[in-house]
Protein backbone atom coordinates (compact mmCIF):
# COMPACT_ATOMS: atom_id res chain seq x y z
CA UNK A 1 0.00 0.00 0.00
CA UNK A 2 2.74 2.46 0.88
CA UNK A 3 5.86 2.97 -1.24
CA UNK A 4 9.59 3.33 -0.01
CA UNK A 5 12.63 4.84 -1.80
CA UNK A 6 16.05 3.73 -1.87
CA UNK A 7 18.82 6.31 -2.50
CA UNK A 8 21.64 5.23 -3.77
CA UNK A 9 24.29 7.16 -1.85
CA UNK A 10 26.88 4.47 -0.50
CA UNK A 11 29.04 3.03 -2.65
CA UNK A 12 31.82 1.93 -0.75
CA UNK A 13 31.98 -1.29 1.62
CA UNK A 14 33.62 -2.30 4.93
CA UNK A 15 33.34 -6.25 4.47
CA UNK A 16 33.28 -8.79 1.47
CA UNK A 17 30.46 -11.05 1.78
CA UNK A 18 30.81 -14.15 -0.19
CA UNK A 19 27.00 -13.81 -1.53
CA UNK A 20 27.40 -9.84 -2.86
CA UNK A 21 29.00 -8.39 -5.88
CA UNK A 22 28.00 -5.00 -6.18
CA UNK A 23 27.10 -3.20 -9.46
CA UNK A 24 26.81 -0.61 -10.93
CA UNK A 25 24.59 1.16 -14.71
CA UNK A 26 23.02 -2.22 -14.04
CA UNK A 27 19.29 -2.22 -14.99
CA UNK A 28 18.94 -6.29 -15.37
CA UNK A 29 19.04 -7.40 -11.93
CA UNK A 30 17.11 -7.11 -8.96
CA UNK A 31 18.90 -8.30 -5.54
CA UNK A 32 20.57 -5.70 -3.27
CA UNK A 33 23.81 -4.63 -3.91
CA UNK A 34 22.86 -3.77 -7.43
CA UNK A 35 21.98 0.40 -8.89
CA UNK A 36 21.72 1.95 -11.96
CA UNK A 37 23.22 4.98 -10.90
CA UNK A 38 25.25 6.50 -8.24
CA UNK A 39 24.71 9.82 -6.19
CA UNK A 40 25.38 12.49 -4.39
CA UNK A 41 22.96 13.61 -1.69
CA UNK A 42 22.18 17.16 -3.58
CA UNK A 43 21.31 14.23 -6.49
CA UNK A 44 19.76 12.28 -3.73
CA UNK A 45 17.74 15.22 -2.46
CA UNK A 46 16.62 16.37 -6.01
CA UNK A 47 15.63 12.61 -7.00
CA UNK A 48 13.17 12.65 -3.75
CA UNK A 49 11.81 15.95 -4.99
CA UNK A 50 10.96 14.00 -8.31
CA UNK A 51 9.65 10.83 -7.07
CA UNK A 52 7.52 12.43 -4.11
CA UNK A 53 5.93 14.34 -7.35
CA UNK A 54 4.92 11.47 -9.02
CA UNK A 55 4.57 8.92 -6.01
CA UNK A 56 2.13 10.08 -3.56
CA UNK A 57 2.18 6.64 -1.79
CA UNK A 58 5.78 7.63 -0.81
CA UNK A 59 6.49 7.54 3.03
CA UNK A 60 9.78 5.64 3.56
CA UNK A 61 13.02 6.85 2.96
CA UNK A 62 16.19 4.14 3.29
CA UNK A 63 19.94 4.14 2.54
CA UNK A 64 20.62 0.45 1.82
CA UNK A 65 23.50 0.56 -0.33
CA UNK A 66 24.82 -0.51 -2.96
CA UNK A 67 27.86 -1.19 -0.14
CA UNK A 68 28.02 -0.10 3.28
CA UNK A 69 25.52 3.06 4.33
CA UNK A 70 27.95 3.77 7.60
CA UNK A 71 31.35 2.79 5.08
CA UNK A 72 30.12 6.27 3.85
CA UNK A 73 29.13 8.39 6.45
CA UNK A 74 29.70 11.98 5.34
CA UNK A 75 27.56 11.45 2.33
CA UNK A 76 24.76 9.33 4.23
CA UNK A 77 24.62 11.64 6.85
CA UNK A 78 24.54 14.61 5.13
CA UNK A 79 21.84 13.20 3.08
CA UNK A 80 19.56 12.10 6.08
CA UNK A 81 20.01 15.84 7.42
CA UNK A 82 18.52 17.18 3.90
CA UNK A 83 15.33 14.34 3.67
CA UNK A 84 15.32 15.44 6.93
CA UNK A 85 15.01 19.44 6.61
CA UNK A 86 13.17 19.05 3.06
CA UNK A 87 10.77 16.40 3.99
CA UNK A 88 10.14 16.03 7.94
CA UNK A 89 6.70 13.73 7.39
CA UNK A 90 8.48 11.07 5.63
CA UNK A 91 10.53 8.11 7.68
CA UNK A 92 13.77 7.75 7.63
CA UNK A 93 15.45 4.58 8.06
CA UNK A 94 18.92 2.63 7.13
CA UNK A 95 20.27 -0.48 6.50
CA UNK A 96 23.68 -1.49 7.49
CA UNK A 97 26.32 -4.86 8.26
CA UNK A 98 26.67 -3.14 11.68
CA UNK A 99 30.30 -3.22 11.82
CA UNK A 100 30.48 0.90 12.61
CA UNK A 101 26.97 1.31 13.66
CA UNK A 102 28.56 1.99 17.48
CA UNK A 103 30.36 4.71 16.33
CA UNK A 104 27.68 6.24 14.64
CA UNK A 105 24.72 5.18 16.43
CA UNK A 106 23.97 8.61 18.90
CA UNK A 107 24.57 10.59 15.41
CA UNK A 108 21.36 8.43 13.93
CA UNK A 109 18.97 8.96 16.76
CA UNK A 110 19.94 13.13 16.53
CA UNK A 111 18.90 12.84 13.23
CA UNK A 112 16.12 10.94 13.63
CA UNK A 113 16.37 8.10 11.89
CA UNK A 114 13.93 5.18 14.12
CA UNK A 115 14.19 2.33 11.75
CA UNK A 116 17.80 0.25 11.28
CA UNK A 117 18.06 -3.27 9.58
CA UNK A 118 21.26 -4.95 10.47
CA UNK A 119 22.25 -7.82 8.40
CA UNK A 120 23.43 -10.54 10.67
CA UNK A 121 23.70 -13.78 9.66
CA UNK A 122 25.55 -15.69 12.54
CA UNK A 123 27.02 -14.95 15.91
CA UNK A 124 29.52 -17.74 15.66
CA UNK A 125 33.27 -16.67 14.47
CA UNK A 126 34.10 -19.72 12.87
CA UNK A 127 30.80 -19.52 10.49
CA UNK A 128 31.33 -15.89 10.07
CA UNK A 129 34.95 -16.87 8.41
CA UNK A 130 32.95 -19.05 5.61
CA UNK A 131 30.31 -16.36 4.94
CA UNK A 132 33.04 -13.09 4.75
CA UNK A 133 35.71 -13.21 2.90
CA UNK A 134 37.50 -9.89 4.93
CA UNK A 135 36.59 -6.93 7.42
CA UNK A 136 37.54 -3.85 7.39
CA UNK A 137 38.97 -3.19 11.45
CA UNK A 138 41.27 -0.17 12.28
CA UNK A 139 41.94 0.59 8.98
CA UNK A 140 42.88 -3.40 8.09
CA UNK A 141 41.53 -5.80 5.75
CA UNK A 142 40.98 -8.88 8.41
CA UNK A 143 40.55 -12.16 7.59
CA UNK A 144 39.66 -15.66 9.83
CA UNK A 145 37.73 -16.19 12.84
CA UNK A 146 39.64 -13.83 15.24
CA UNK A 147 38.70 -10.94 12.71
CA UNK A 148 35.18 -12.05 13.07
CA UNK A 149 34.73 -12.02 16.89
CA UNK A 150 35.42 -8.37 16.76
CA UNK A 151 32.91 -7.66 13.97
CA UNK A 152 30.39 -9.56 15.35
CA UNK A 153 31.24 -8.08 18.64
CA UNK A 154 30.42 -4.59 16.91
CA UNK A 155 27.43 -5.73 15.10
CA UNK A 156 25.82 -6.89 18.57
CA UNK A 157 27.15 -3.44 20.65
CA UNK A 158 25.53 -1.32 17.78
CA UNK A 159 22.05 -3.38 17.61
CA UNK A 160 21.74 -3.09 21.26
CA UNK A 161 22.94 0.87 21.22
CA UNK A 162 20.06 1.45 18.67
CA UNK A 163 17.38 -0.44 20.88
CA UNK A 164 18.23 1.28 24.27
CA UNK A 165 17.88 4.61 22.17
CA UNK A 166 14.55 3.76 20.96
CA UNK A 167 15.05 2.94 17.26
CA UNK A 168 13.17 -0.40 15.77
CA UNK A 169 15.55 -2.84 14.88
CA UNK A 170 15.32 -5.67 12.10
CA UNK A 171 17.79 -7.77 11.69
CA UNK A 172 18.39 -9.65 8.26
CA UNK A 173 19.31 -12.88 7.93
CA UNK A 174 20.59 -14.86 4.43
CA UNK A 175 19.87 -18.68 5.13
CA UNK A 176 22.91 -20.36 3.65
CA UNK A 177 22.25 -24.08 3.85
CA UNK A 178 24.93 -25.97 5.19
CA UNK A 179 26.69 -23.23 6.74
CA UNK A 180 24.23 -21.30 8.79
CA UNK A 181 20.93 -22.62 8.68
CA UNK A 182 21.25 -24.79 11.75
CA UNK A 183 22.36 -21.39 13.81
CA UNK A 184 19.34 -19.00 12.71
CA UNK A 185 17.06 -20.36 15.66
CA UNK A 186 19.28 -19.52 18.44
CA UNK A 187 20.33 -16.37 16.80
CA UNK A 188 16.74 -15.43 16.86
CA UNK A 189 16.62 -15.88 20.42
CA UNK A 190 19.46 -13.97 20.89
CA UNK A 191 18.51 -10.92 18.37
CA UNK A 192 15.36 -10.69 20.72
CA UNK A 193 17.50 -10.27 23.85
CA UNK A 194 19.61 -7.55 22.31
CA UNK A 195 16.18 -5.80 21.44
CA UNK A 196 15.40 -6.19 17.90
CA UNK A 197 11.38 -6.00 17.29
CA UNK A 198 11.89 -8.32 13.97
CA UNK A 199 14.03 -10.98 11.87
CA UNK A 200 13.69 -11.00 8.36
CA UNK A 201 15.41 -14.40 7.08
CA UNK A 202 15.96 -14.21 3.36
CA UNK A 203 17.03 -17.13 0.95
CA UNK A 204 20.61 -17.09 -0.52
CA UNK A 205 20.76 -15.62 -4.03
CA UNK A 206 23.19 -17.42 -5.63
CA UNK A 207 23.10 -17.11 -9.43
CA UNK A 208 26.46 -17.65 -10.84
CA UNK A 209 25.49 -14.95 -13.27
CA UNK A 210 25.57 -12.50 -10.50
CA UNK A 211 29.21 -13.47 -9.84
CA UNK A 212 29.56 -14.00 -6.64
CA UNK A 213 31.50 -16.62 -4.59
CA UNK A 214 28.71 -18.37 -3.45
CA UNK A 215 27.37 -18.22 -7.22
CA UNK A 216 30.67 -19.21 -9.11
CA UNK A 217 30.35 -22.42 -6.40
CA UNK A 218 27.39 -23.33 -7.52
CA UNK A 219 25.85 -23.28 -3.42
CA UNK A 220 22.38 -24.68 -2.81
CA UNK A 221 19.91 -21.57 -3.03
CA UNK A 222 17.32 -22.89 0.10
CA UNK A 223 13.85 -24.12 -1.29
CA UNK A 224 10.33 -22.23 -0.46
CA UNK A 225 9.91 -25.15 2.39
CA UNK A 226 13.42 -25.09 4.21
CA UNK A 227 13.07 -21.22 4.36
CA UNK A 228 9.63 -21.62 5.90
CA UNK A 229 10.58 -24.05 7.99
CA UNK A 230 13.59 -22.21 9.25
CA UNK A 231 11.08 -18.92 9.68
CA UNK A 232 8.90 -21.43 11.49
CA UNK A 233 11.25 -22.68 14.07
CA UNK A 234 12.55 -18.69 14.80
CA UNK A 235 8.76 -17.88 16.30
CA UNK A 236 9.94 -16.40 19.63
CA UNK A 237 10.32 -12.88 17.62
CA UNK A 238 8.32 -11.23 14.76
CA UNK A 239 9.19 -13.12 11.39
CA UNK A 240 9.00 -10.86 8.12
CA UNK A 241 7.68 -13.00 5.22
CA UNK A 242 7.21 -10.39 2.82
CA UNK A 243 10.69 -8.91 1.36
CA UNK A 244 11.70 -9.04 -1.84
CA UNK A 245 15.28 -8.37 -1.25
CA UNK A 246 15.35 -5.10 -3.61
CA UNK A 247 17.53 -3.47 -5.10
CA UNK A 248 19.52 -0.43 -3.48
CA UNK A 249 17.88 2.11 -5.77
CA UNK A 250 14.64 0.61 -5.16
CA UNK A 251 11.42 2.77 -6.00
CA UNK A 252 7.81 2.45 -4.73
CA UNK A 253 5.66 -0.49 -3.66
CA UNK A 254 7.47 -3.56 -2.65
CA UNK A 255 5.29 -5.51 -5.33
CA UNK A 256 5.89 -2.82 -8.41
CA UNK A 257 9.88 -1.45 -7.99
CA UNK A 258 9.53 1.52 -10.78
CA UNK A 259 13.26 2.65 -9.95
CA UNK A 260 13.83 2.48 -13.83
CA UNK A 261 11.33 5.44 -14.08
CA UNK A 262 13.17 7.81 -12.22
CA UNK A 263 16.51 9.10 -13.60
CA UNK A 264 18.51 12.02 -12.13
CA UNK A 265 19.44 12.50 -15.91
CA UNK A 266 16.28 13.26 -16.83
CA UNK A 267 15.76 15.81 -13.98
CA UNK A 268 18.34 17.76 -15.69
CA UNK A 269 20.28 20.63 -12.61
CA UNK A 270 16.70 22.50 -12.41
CA UNK A 271 16.40 23.98 -9.12
CA UNK A 272 14.50 22.31 -5.98
CA UNK A 273 10.21 22.83 -6.29
CA UNK A 274 8.36 24.82 -3.96
CA UNK A 275 6.16 22.24 -3.13
CA UNK A 276 7.51 18.99 -1.97
CA UNK A 277 3.83 16.79 -2.27
CA UNK A 278 3.30 16.45 1.66
CA UNK A 279 -0.72 17.85 1.36
CA UNK A 280 -1.24 15.01 -1.31
CA UNK A 281 0.63 12.19 0.59
CA UNK A 282 -0.90 13.26 3.89
CA UNK A 283 -4.42 13.38 2.08
CA UNK A 284 -3.49 9.54 0.52
CA UNK A 285 -2.50 8.43 4.03
CA UNK A 286 -5.69 9.60 5.39
CA UNK A 287 -7.72 7.71 2.88
CA UNK A 288 -4.96 4.84 3.25
CA UNK A 289 -6.07 4.31 6.52
CA UNK A 290 -9.64 4.72 6.57
CA UNK A 291 -9.48 1.99 3.90
CA UNK A 292 -7.40 -0.54 6.47
CA UNK A 293 -9.98 0.54 9.41
CA UNK A 294 -13.06 -0.35 7.78
CA UNK A 295 -11.54 -3.99 6.15
CA UNK A 296 -10.26 -4.96 9.27
CA UNK A 297 -14.04 -3.99 11.04
CA UNK A 298 -15.01 -6.42 8.24
CA UNK A 299 -12.35 -8.74 8.24
CA UNK A 300 -13.10 -9.45 12.37
CA UNK A 301 -16.52 -8.97 11.69
CA UNK A 302 -16.28 -12.52 9.12
CA UNK A 303 -13.87 -14.05 11.66
CA UNK A 304 -16.43 -15.92 14.05
CA UNK A 305 -16.66 -19.57 14.99
CA UNK A 306 -18.24 -21.03 11.99
CA UNK A 307 -14.99 -20.08 10.11
CA UNK A 308 -13.04 -22.70 12.46
CA UNK A 309 -10.91 -25.03 10.38
CA UNK A 310 -10.18 -28.68 12.01
CA UNK A 311 -7.29 -29.30 9.28
CA UNK A 312 -4.06 -27.24 8.62
CA UNK A 313 -4.04 -25.69 4.76
CA UNK A 314 -1.32 -23.80 2.63
CA UNK A 315 -2.93 -21.76 0.40
CA UNK A 316 -1.51 -19.35 -1.98
CA UNK A 317 -3.08 -15.94 -3.35
CA UNK A 318 -2.60 -13.17 -6.15
CA UNK A 319 -2.73 -9.69 -5.47
CA UNK A 320 -1.73 -6.68 -7.33
CA UNK A 321 -1.25 -4.62 -4.46
CA UNK A 322 -3.44 -2.98 -1.47
CA UNK A 323 -3.42 -6.72 0.24
CA UNK A 324 -6.81 -7.68 -1.73
CA UNK A 325 -7.60 -10.70 -4.04
CA UNK A 326 -7.32 -8.61 -7.48
CA UNK A 327 -5.38 -10.34 -9.71
CA UNK A 328 -6.01 -13.06 -12.46
CA UNK A 329 -3.75 -16.28 -11.37
CA UNK A 330 -2.16 -15.79 -15.40
CA UNK A 331 -1.11 -12.10 -14.48
CA UNK A 332 0.71 -13.52 -10.98
CA UNK A 333 4.52 -12.50 -10.90
CA UNK A 334 4.29 -13.81 -7.24
CA UNK A 335 2.50 -15.29 -4.91
CA UNK A 336 1.77 -14.88 -1.33
CA UNK A 337 1.51 -18.32 0.65
CA UNK A 338 -0.36 -18.36 4.19
CA UNK A 339 -0.54 -20.93 6.45
CA UNK A 340 -4.20 -21.62 7.59
CA UNK A 341 -4.51 -23.34 10.74
CA UNK A 342 -7.19 -23.21 13.03
CA UNK A 343 -9.19 -20.99 11.29
CA UNK A 344 -6.03 -18.63 11.55
CA UNK A 345 -3.92 -16.91 8.88
CA UNK A 346 -0.31 -16.51 8.77
CA UNK A 347 1.91 -15.33 5.61
CA UNK A 348 4.85 -17.68 4.92
CA UNK A 349 6.36 -16.67 2.11
CA UNK A 350 6.24 -14.31 -0.96
CA UNK A 351 7.06 -16.66 -3.98
CA UNK A 352 8.20 -15.39 -7.17
CA UNK A 353 8.38 -16.87 -10.50
CA UNK A 354 10.46 -16.38 -13.45
CA UNK A 355 7.32 -15.54 -16.03
CA UNK A 356 4.20 -15.02 -15.23
CA UNK A 357 1.34 -17.28 -17.75
CA UNK A 358 -0.48 -14.11 -19.33
CA UNK A 359 0.67 -10.31 -19.57
CA UNK A 360 -2.57 -9.49 -21.66
CA UNK A 361 -5.52 -10.91 -23.88
CA UNK A 362 -2.88 -11.70 -26.45
CA UNK A 363 0.39 -12.42 -25.07
CA UNK A 364 -0.60 -15.35 -23.16
CA UNK A 365 2.61 -17.63 -22.89
CA UNK A 366 0.78 -21.13 -23.20
CA UNK A 367 4.14 -23.00 -23.15
CA UNK A 368 3.98 -25.92 -20.40
CA UNK A 369 7.49 -24.77 -19.34
CA UNK A 370 6.19 -21.38 -18.23
CA UNK A 371 3.16 -23.11 -16.60
CA UNK A 372 4.80 -26.01 -15.22
CA UNK A 373 7.43 -23.48 -13.52
CA UNK A 374 4.40 -21.58 -12.06
CA UNK A 375 2.67 -24.63 -10.40
CA UNK A 376 6.20 -25.97 -9.25
CA UNK A 377 6.23 -22.86 -7.28
CA UNK A 378 3.31 -23.45 -5.13
CA UNK A 379 3.02 -27.13 -5.67
CA UNK A 380 2.70 -27.77 -1.87
CA UNK A 381 -0.21 -25.62 -1.30
CA UNK A 382 -4.06 -27.04 -1.37
CA UNK A 383 -5.69 -23.97 -3.11
CA UNK A 384 -4.87 -20.61 -4.80
CA UNK A 385 -6.84 -17.70 -4.49
CA UNK A 386 -7.26 -15.40 -7.63
CA UNK A 387 -9.83 -13.10 -9.62
CA UNK A 388 -10.08 -16.21 -12.44
CA UNK A 389 -8.29 -18.59 -13.98
CA UNK A 390 -8.73 -19.57 -17.21
CA UNK A 391 -9.33 -23.10 -18.61
CA UNK A 392 -5.65 -24.55 -19.55
CA UNK A 393 -4.26 -23.32 -16.44
CA UNK A 394 -7.11 -24.17 -13.90
CA UNK A 395 -6.78 -28.05 -15.68
CA UNK A 396 -3.04 -28.39 -15.16
CA UNK A 397 -3.72 -26.72 -11.50
CA UNK A 398 -6.38 -29.05 -10.93
CA UNK A 399 -4.00 -31.87 -11.84
CA UNK A 400 -1.29 -31.06 -9.66
CA UNK A 401 -4.14 -31.58 -6.63
CA UNK A 402 -4.24 -27.18 -6.45
CA UNK A 403 -7.76 -26.31 -5.62
CA UNK A 404 -8.53 -23.06 -7.90
CA UNK A 405 -10.77 -20.55 -5.60
CA UNK A 406 -12.25 -17.71 -7.58
CA UNK A 407 -15.10 -16.50 -5.28
CA UNK A 408 -13.84 -14.39 -2.93
CA UNK A 409 -12.65 -11.01 -4.99
CA UNK A 410 -11.62 -8.22 -3.92
CA UNK A 411 -11.23 -8.73 -0.41
CA UNK A 412 -8.14 -8.88 1.80
CA UNK A 413 -5.67 -11.74 1.20
CA UNK A 414 -6.14 -12.60 5.15
CA UNK A 415 -9.92 -13.30 4.85
CA UNK A 416 -10.17 -14.65 1.26
CA UNK A 417 -7.24 -17.59 2.47
CA UNK A 418 -9.37 -18.60 5.51
CA UNK A 419 -12.40 -18.48 3.42
CA UNK A 420 -10.81 -21.04 1.45
CA UNK A 421 -9.84 -23.35 3.78
CA UNK A 422 -13.38 -23.38 5.34
CA UNK A 423 -15.07 -24.02 1.70
CA UNK A 424 -12.43 -26.78 1.12
CA UNK A 425 -13.20 -28.27 4.66
CA UNK A 426 -16.89 -28.31 4.33
CA UNK A 427 -16.27 -29.49 0.83
CA UNK A 428 -14.30 -32.61 2.22
CA UNK A 429 -16.65 -33.56 4.80
CA UNK A 430 -19.07 -34.51 1.60
CA UNK A 431 -18.17 -38.35 1.22
CA UNK A 432 -17.04 -39.04 -2.42
CA UNK A 433 -15.80 -35.69 -3.68
CA UNK A 434 -12.75 -34.36 -3.89
CA UNK A 435 -11.62 -31.02 -3.25
CA UNK A 436 -8.86 -30.91 -5.83
CA UNK A 437 -11.00 -31.72 -8.61
CA UNK A 438 -13.16 -28.87 -6.99
CA UNK A 439 -13.34 -24.90 -8.56
CA UNK A 440 -14.60 -22.64 -5.45
CA UNK A 441 -16.49 -20.02 -8.12
CA UNK A 442 -18.55 -17.14 -6.92
CA UNK A 443 -21.83 -18.81 -5.26
CA UNK A 444 -20.51 -22.06 -4.85
CA UNK A 445 -20.31 -23.86 -2.01
CA UNK A 446 -21.82 -20.88 0.47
Amino acid sequence: MFARMHLAVAPACNIQCNYCNRKYDCANESRPGVVSERLKPEEALRKVYHVAAKVKELSVIGIAGPGDALANPRGTMKTLRLIKEHFPDLTLCLSTNGLALPEYAEELHRLGVKHITVTMNTSDPATAAKIYSWVLIDGEKCAGPAAMAEFLARQQEGLRKMAEMGALVKVNSLLIPGINDHELETLSKKIKLMGAHMHNIMPLISNPAHGTAFGLLNWPEPSPAQLEHVRSSCGDIKQMAHCRQCRADAVGKLSEDRFSAFSIKEMGEASLPGDNGALAREKWRAQAQDFVTRQRMATKADCGPERRTKSEYLIAACTKGMGLVNQHFGHAKEFYVYKVAGGEPRLLNVRKVKNNYCAGPDTCDDSPATLDDIINTIKDCQAVVCLRVGYGPHKSLVSAGITPVTDTPYIPLEQAVVEAARQMEKVAAIPGIDTARVEFTKGAFK
